[in-house]
């Protein structure tokens, strides 16, 4: 059976809204990084999302370490390590272990696996993706100590990162979009002692050859929770 001549843009035009709702309802990635973001705190933008809860996002942190290394030392021996499967951070400096905390990883988005180097670190930084369908919209401003990672296969664009979290507090569980959850003090910690080093007074810094970022090594599985 022919579909009449005058029905075929109406059939076009509902096939075409299909499209669009299917590819908004299934979605749950990270919008792409706005990476113009200053890593200043936004006085103006107080309220956030996650998943259908609102809650308020706590005062700028004033009490900053600002524990800043010493460019031109050798720091390449430092790297991080993220266990998917006991969901767990490391942190090591040559083969002494600096750091050992739970985390949050991916559980609505994967959380890539490989081997990543920091290209920027920021001291807030707005995240948000989501899908308002499935109710796993989340709308993120401030958050605190973001080091974003990236390699050849996964674009600074797609904002993988490892941050403060004020919005949970259910660490070692997946509870993320695909980045790196942690408790905001530990996070603090790991934020000034990985690099690039953040200039005195600065809220964000880029990698570059003189000032390159740490490795980020991330393997396993999450667990299916």
């Amino acid at each position: 059976m022919r579909l009449p001549r005058y029905l075929i843009p109406v059939f076009i035009f509902i096939i075409f809204a299909f499209l669009i709702v299917f590819s908004n309802v299934f979605s749950h990635k990270q919008r792409p990084l706005d990476t113009s973001q200053s890593g200043e705190y936004n006085q103006n933008n107080k309220t956030a999302i996650f998943h259908g809860k609102e809650f308020i996002v706590p005062d700028e942190i004033v009490s900053d370490q600002n524990l800043a290394i010493v460019l031109g030392k050798n720091t390449d021996k430092k790297r991080i390590e993220i266990d998917l499967s006991e969901q767990k951070l490391r942190a090591y400096e040559g083969d002494s272990k600096i750091f050992s905390f739970k985390v949050s990883t991916g559980k609505w988005g994967r959380t890539p696996t490989g081997e990543f180097r920091i290209w920027t670190k920021m001291k807030y930084s707005l995240m948000a993706g989501g899908s308002q369908a499935l109710g796993t919209y989340y709308y993120l401003p401030n958050v605190p100590y973001v080091m974003y990672f990236a390699n050849g296969e996964i674009p600074a664009s797609q904002g993988f990162g490892i941050h403060g979290t004020y919005w949970h507090d259910n660490f070692g569980h997946p509870m993320s979009h695909g980045c790196i959850n942690m408790k905001t003090e530990e996070a603090e910690q790991l934020f000034h002692w990985a690099n690039p080093v953040l200039s005195k007074g600065a809220h964000s810094v880029l990698a570059s050859d003189d000032n390159s970022g740490t490795r980020v090594i991330i393997y396993g599985e999450a667990p299916n929770e």
